[in-house]
């Protein structure tokens, strides 16, 4: 006979959060018989894994969006779970939480440019972006053609004191994961500067005016982001010189007038299956002005720290994550909603790593384990940012295991380390999960570099080997994975009603606890494997 959860148990704090939230819900689906699904009796493991979800997925908590103040109440509640783990506090002032300032900042006013004094028409031949780092930008320099904007690129050209004109996207014959880094702005805006660029314009891919209007791209780069505070008060910015504007192919085509290789030129090389684009000089200078207007807000990382016990190996931490933020309030859904609750996204994460911490107190690990819910994470990975950034005094931080959106709506045969390929912890990771009859398998979808596009990555970006984990694609893996992600991912769709196996998250919780001890208790640390392009970049540990 299974055991249930005495009623005395049971989270008061969740029942709480409930009881008003389902009674206000905007969904069209009978209260009753939600409740009913929502509230049936589960044993121990799964109801303490479940009463995490209902509570931080709950309407109360509205999308726990960072910067709000139901995403600080839902990190209180971590904050109190890890201290019932036993963790101790790893964050400011002797307390759980580590507070993340921070800034959305967005397009201030109107904009001017011109080319050659020639003025270029705002909203037509380009739209300007926010800079987070500066109030006003001011440029009038020559201009030069760098092609992707990667080093081989930006090798090819003199760029001192010049804007750098660039294509999105990264040469298409690197592996996606490569692509997907060198292809971010922020990356050849940093390798820009690195040379003596004064900043940085985007132009739009050659053609795409047919599938991607002009306008929808001006919408998007309307629409306030957000990033971490330095200690100045300004908005961080990965690069040193500004990103300006992305100009539109009637733009494009004004800065190329005279080329050597004309916008035109550019636009038929676009339809090559492996187009080429030339680097050059262009004939003009831009001057341009732009503002940018900021507002303040906080959040907070939560972090717990469960101190090793082997008195050589205890100033080496790992760390395991997810984030804890999800989207907040959007426009209604089709059945009305507007609430994200982000139940697998990544509510399910958080209760997986809360019940992970409990397991560890049945012995205690050789090295330092902390446990942090990253904030922002829906921002562009900025909480993660700030705690690699300003790391505690903890020791010295050796891998972080990342869960993020583990999508458990089916029995899995397989897991997916993100990333295991590339260091010490694949084997760990192998090792650990035959230990309870499950395969790891390769990365399904390489096309979509998953590798770079969550919290760990920015481990990886300062030389610590990191994997993310999902359940694989075994079985019903695939049809369950395509099915979130179609209908559910960032909707608000992704709630309790959806048919979550609360066994297999038990599944889920046992093999990243297996995989975490013995990393901790290892003789040796992770290191990267000889030879791995992330390792090389960021100068990480090499495996001998």
């Amino acid at each position: 006979m299974k055991t249930l959860l005495p009623p005395a148990r049971a989270s008061l704090i969740a029942l709480l959060a409930l009881s008003a939230p389902l009674a206000a819900q905007d969904t069209a689906p009978d209260p009753a018989t939600v409740n009913a699904a929502i509230n049936a009796p589960l044993p121990a493991d799964q109801a303490a894994i479940k009463a995490h979800v209902m509570f931080l997925a709950s309407d109360a908590m509205k999308g726990r969006e960072a910067g709000s103040g139901e995403y600080d109440i839902a990190a209180q509640y971590v904050a109190s779970r890890f201290y019932a783990a036993g963790l101790r506090p790893g964050g400011g002032a002797g307390g759980y939480l580590q507070g993340v300032p921070l800034v959305r900042y967005r397009t201030s006013g109107e904009s001017r440019a011109a080319l050659g004094g020639r003025t270029l028409v705002a909203g037509t031949d380009y739209v300007a972006l926010a800079d987070p780092h500066r109030a006003k930008v001011s440029l009038d320099a020559p201009l030069v053609f760098a092609g992707y904007g990667v080093p081989d690129d930006l090798a090819r050209l003199d760029v001192k004191g010049k804007i750098v004109a660039l294509l999105p996207g990264a040469p298409h014959d690197l592996n996606a994961e490569q692509r997907a880094y060198l292809g971010s702005i922020d990356t050849k805006a940093e390798a820009a500067a690195a040379r003596g660029a004064v900043a940085v314009i985007q132009l739009v891919t050659p053609g795409s005016e047919r599938t991607t209007p002009f306008a929808r791209v001006a919408e998007r780069s309307a629409r306030p982001r957000m990033t971490w505070t330095e200690a100045d008060g300004s908005g961080h910015a990965d690069a040193p010189i500004p990103v300006v504007a992305t100009f539109s192919e009637a733009g494009a085509a004004k800065l190329f007038a005279g080329t050597r290789i004309s916008w035109a030129a550019l636009v038929k090389e676009a339809k090559r299956p492996v187009p080429r684009y030339a680097a050059q000089p262009l004939p003009a200078r831009l001057t341009i002005d732009t503002a940018s207007a900021f507002e303040a807000a906080r959040s907070s990382n939560v972090i717990g720290v469960l101190p090793g016990s082997d008195a050589a190996l205890a100033k080496e931490v790992v760390v395991l994550s997810a984030h804890l933020d999800h989207i907040g309030v959007t426009a209604p859904d089709a059945r009305g909603d507007t609430i994200n609750n982000g139940a697998l996204d990544d509510a399910i994460g958080i209760a997986s790593l809360i019940e992970e911490a409990k397991r560890f107190h049945e012995r205690a690990p050789r090295r330092t384990v902390m446990f942090v819910a990253f904030t922002a994470e829906e921002k562009g990975l900025i909480g993660s940012d700030y705690f690699t950034a300003h790391l505690p005094a903890t020791g010295t931080i050796v891998a972080d295991v990342n869960l993020d959106m583990p999508i458990l709506t089916y029995r899995f045969e397989d897991m997916v380390a993100f990333g295991g390929d590339r260091s010490t912890l694949g084997p760990v990771i192998g090792r650990a999960l035959a230990g309870i009859g499950v395969t790891l398998s390769p990365d399904p979808m390489p096309g979509e570099a998953i590798f770079v596009r969550s919290d760990h990555f920015n481990f990886v970006r300062r030389g610590i080997p990191a994997v993310f984990l999902w359940p694989g694609p075994k079985g019903p893996g695939k049809a369950a994975t395509d099915d979130f992600m179609n209908k559910h991912y960032h909707r608000p769709s992704d709630d309790l009603t959806q048919p979550i196996l609360w066994d297999q998250a038990v599944r889920f919780v046992d093999a990243n606890y297996r995989i975490a001890r013995e990393i901790a208790d290892a003789d040796t640390r992770p290191l990267w494997n000889r030879g791995d392009y992330f390792a090389g970049l960021f100068d990480g540990p090499m495996a001998p």
